[in-house]
């Protein structure tokens, strides 16, 4: 059995607060502390390269000389607002720069939410999307892909949990799971629990929640037992002690899963988006945009377009 459990967002300045507070730690680290300045002036940047150009002639971009790029701005290393609480950071808006610049073409940043990327791409509110955004043969009926990282899936428990390691379908008999709703981690767990059902194992409880600082607390507090998302995120706010890592595994579970740049159905971007992001990939602007957010684990050695997506349920 599962059940939902919905929790009303924090306030900003809640939020704000905690992170600020799981930042700090990183000034005294060993590890240089993330630029999170809206001038971003250590972030790499491209030259137009013509040929990518000449296969986007047909698309119709939303502005003119402008790429508009929608992106979730919630938690690093993907993407959350600099200190001026209005520019999104992170390695996200840094693939978009690089895409932008590989069009010949200024960047707008345009913050969305998980929920509603989907509606505002088809809907013409974005150009592309840059979103940690996995590929599957579902989402493939309506989007364009071009990919940019693998997809990596860490699961988290708290700093002194008695847990081990947990690495297969029957670690998590029994436990609360928190994982995002309408994501492949959540149907990985979803699956995991139909066989341990399967097998007379006990079911998990899996719990969903609204609002990051919650979910963490609820990780913190007890109220859950593990943590199953985005390994770059699980790890990046495992810096600050409070919880480690109990196992990580492809985010296609047991498949592979690649991340990638989301574009219309047709539209005509995605193979223009592709030659730029190999383009980078080759110049090693690429490698510098994972460096900069530790992300270097989840490199990839080629863009591909629509390449085999996660298959459906």
């Amino acid at each position: 059995m599962t059940y939902r459990r919905n929790i009303l967002s924090a306030s900003w300045f809640a939020f704000w607060s905690v992170l600020v507070a799981a930042l700090l730690p990183l000034a005294a680290s060993a590890q240089a502390a993330p630029d999170l300045s809206p001038e971003q002036v250590g972030r790499p940047r491209a030259q137009k390269i013509d040929e990518a150009v000449a296969l986007a002639r047909d698309f119709k971009f939303q502005k003119e000389g402008v790429l508009v790029v929608g992106t979730t701005t919630g938690r690093l290393p993907f993407a959350a607002y600099a200190t001026d609480t209005k520019t999104p950071v992170g390695n996200a808006p840094d693939i978009a720069q690089l895409v932008a610049d590989s069009l010949g073409r200024k960047l707008e940043l345009v913050s969305t939410t998980w929920a509603d990327w989907p509606l505002g791409l088809q809907s013409g509110k974005f150009d592309v999307v840059v979103s940690n955004v996995t590929v599957t043969e579902e989402r493939k009926e309506k989007f364009d892909f071009s990919t940019y990282r693998n997809d990596q899936i860490g699961v988290y428990v708290k700093s002194d949990s008695k847990l081990g390691a947990i690495k297969e379908p029957k670690d998590i008999a029994g436990l609360k799971v928190i994982v995002a709703a309408s994501t492949n981690q959540e149907q990985i767990i979803l699956r995991w629990n139909k066989q341990n059902l399967a097998a007379g194992l006990k079911p998990v409880e899996i719990q969903y929640y609204d609002d990051d600082v919650v979910q963490r607390l609820a990780l913190q507090s007890g109220r859950a037992d593990a943590y199953v998302g985005p390994n770059a995120i699980a790890a990046y706010e495992a810096r600050d002690g409070k919880t480690k890592l109990a196992g990580v595994f492809s985010g296609g579970w047991p498949l592979n899963a690649e991340i990638a740049v989301t574009s219309r159905k047709g539209s005509g971007i995605a193979d223009a988006v592709t030659l730029a992001l190999n383009t980078q990939i080759k110049n090693g602007n690429y490698a510098k945009t994972l460096s900069r957010w530790s992300l270097e684990s989840e490199a990839i050695q080629a863009s591909r377009t629509n390449p085999p997506g996660l298959p459906k349920n």
